[in-house]
């Protein structure tokens, strides 16, 4: 078996037509974009219970603070929905963070878990070797009230990534060429296994950025397997469960990983040492160039942050760019932290005052400028540097143009004042 039909076979709990499997959750996450449409409507059907507060995680982060009276309201739903129910685990204005890098942050994520949430980036929890996808209302309704969801049995592609990674070249750039070899429905109704040596070389920051954006290409979930940097990352969270034996903790996580003889749909293979720093450049996630060819494309914006790439290495990796020089003239930049730990290792590390002296505008961690909410909507005919996942038209702003990069490109194209390949600043 791969990974995903061992997860499916130790979460069944019917299967009431061939091929559609009822699978017991591990965690419901909640956000409040998604999660007031569901509360009303159980609310509306009396039938207003959750099937376990320790397994619901819930955070305020779309519209974070509200930008006005209807994203205040579904603030609200959500705060005394959480309240009613004693939700222990929920992230108010303050303590908030972007969902899919907050809940892995408090180690709330582990391997062979079964994850759902209102929102289609969830698969990023699948970095941890876990099963983690989106699903609508109706589901998410159904996973509070009962602690399961029906999916079919998803067919697996196995993406093996070999080599090292020139200078200049990140986990962003990987996923962006893996989504252009396979396009934006490659790899519908499958789940990605990560394979290869370059993965286990990762850290979990990179793994969550691949994982991020399997979703992009299609797939349900995008899994990597779970190994000592796993157990690594988790261990503050994990410890006494293991005795404070690592070696344990490794051998049960092992437990996650294919078979040899595990079949697979597809299998793309990728050369890590042919890739280049690359960038979008349509609206599309799988339109794909070398930002060596794209310079030509000016930017009106950098966005540093969101679920992808807004963890304390992404900002680690754009601030040794940023302090380079300031923003180009007419260039706006802005960072948004992607959790309250990672602003305050960044204060800490001087990597905002690196910013700041730049000339970016450091908001509070929040998803507003991404989806074009609030906190970075740009305006018609306006382009963005963006180290975001989603690039469809109007996605920050109606006539808009998002250009998906990774946070040195993005720091790079803002001193420059067009779409740059980070290496030309890195030589200097």
């Amino acid at each position: 078996m791969n990974v995903t039909e061992k997860i499916f076979k130790a979460h069944v709990r019917d299967e009431p037509f061939p091929g559609t499997m009822v699978l017991s959750l591990d965690l419901v996450l909640c956000h409040e974009i998604t999660t007031p449409m569901a509360i009303t409507d159980l609310m509306a059907r009396k039938k207003d219970r959750v099937f376990n507060k320790n397994k619901i995680k819930a955070v305020i982060d779309h519209v974070s603070p509200a930008k006005d009276s209807k994203t205040a309201l579904q603030g609200k739903i959500l705060r005394e929905w959480a309240h009613r129910h004693k939700i222990k685990d929920f992230f108010d204005i303050g303590a908030n963070g972007v969902c899919h890098a907050l809940f892995p942050e408090k180690g709330f994520i582990r391997p062979g878990y079964t994850v759902i949430m209102g929102d289609s980036h969830t698969c990023t929890h699948g970095a941890f070797g876990a099963f983690a996808a989106g699903v609508g209302t109706t589901d998410l309704e159904v996973g509070i009230l009962k602690g399961v969801c029906a999916f079919r049995q998803p067919r697996s592609i196995k993406i093996s990534v070999k080599g090292k990674l020139r200078k200049g070249v990140y986990a962003k750039d990987v996923i962006l060429e893996i989504i252009r070899r396979l396009t934006v429905n490659g790899a519908t109704d499958h789940c990605i296994e990560f394979h290869g040596d370059l993965i286990s070389r990762m850290n979990m920051d990179e793994r969550m950025t691949l994982s991020n954006m399997a979703i992009e290409a299609g797939a349900t979930s995008g899994i990597c397997l779970p190994d000592a940097v796993t157990v690594d990352y988790l261990w503050p969270f994990i410890k006494e469960e293991y005795g404070y034996n690592k070696k344990k903790a490794l051998n049960d996580f092992r437990k996650w990983h294919p078979d040899p003889d595990a079949a697979y749909d597809k299998v793309l293979e990728v050369d890590a040492g042919k890739l280049k720093p690359v960038a979008t450049f349509g609206y599309k996630p799988d339109q794909v160039k070398p930002l060596e060819d794209m310079k030509k494309f000016k930017i009106d914006q950098v966005y540093i942050g969101s679920c992808t790439n807004g963890r304390i290495s992404d900002l680690r990796e754009a601030a040794k760019i940023a302090k380079l020089k300031p923003l180009a003239k007419g260039v706006r930049g802005i960072l948004s932290p992607a959790t309250p730990e990672v602003y305050k290792t960044a204060m800490k590390e001087g990597l905002i005052k690196i910013f700041m002296e730049a000339g970016y505008c450091v908001t509070n961690p929040t998803c507003g400028a991404c989806l074009g909410m609030s906190n970075g909507v740009l305006a018609e005919g306006e382009a963005c540097a963006s180290t975001t996942n989603r690039n469809f038209s109007g996605r920050m702003g109606k006539g808009g143009m998002v250009h998906l990069m990774s946070p040195a490109s993005a720091a790079a194209s803002g001193i420059k004042g067009r779409l740059t390949d980070p290496r030309e600043l890195l030589r200097n």
